[in-house]
């Protein structure tokens, strides 16, 4: 399974940026993979989650992000969304995407993205 996120930039203070992940690969791994999310990592600072969702839909946020992103996910696409509201300067990150799955003795197997550069202006 590949990821490829894209949709980074520079955005001023309270505006908006939207981030997909496409996963690619046979239809049978992407198929197996089973929650999706993202990652981020400030300079200095350890990769924290930001947000996750299930193969069935269901959300879960940082407190830090909860009223201000949503996650979404197209299993058709293969896509995950991040779409952010509000932004702020401590957003300013490098985001990754995730997604995980288990081998055949359920041991987790996890892919990450190539991660995308969000800087937001004060």
């Amino acid at each position: 399974v590949q990821l490829q996120a894209s949709g980074g930039g520079l955005v001023q203070a309270g505006g908006s940026l939207r981030l997909p992940c496409a996963a690619s690969g046979t239809s049978g791994s992407i198929f197996s993979i089973n929650d999706m999310g993202w990652y981020r990592q400030a300079p200095g600072k350890q990769r924290e989650p930001v947000a996750r969702i299930t193969s069935g839909g269901s959300p879960v946020y940082a407190d830090s992000v909860k009223g201000r992103f949503t996650i979404s996910r197209d299993n058709v696409k293969n896509t995950v969304y991040l779409e952010m509201n509000s932004l702020r300067p401590e957003d300013t990150a490098v985001y990754y995407c995730n997604g995980d799955s288990r081998d055949e003795l359920g041991i987790r197997i996890d892919y990450w993205g190539q991660g995308t550069q969000v800087t937001v202006s004060s």
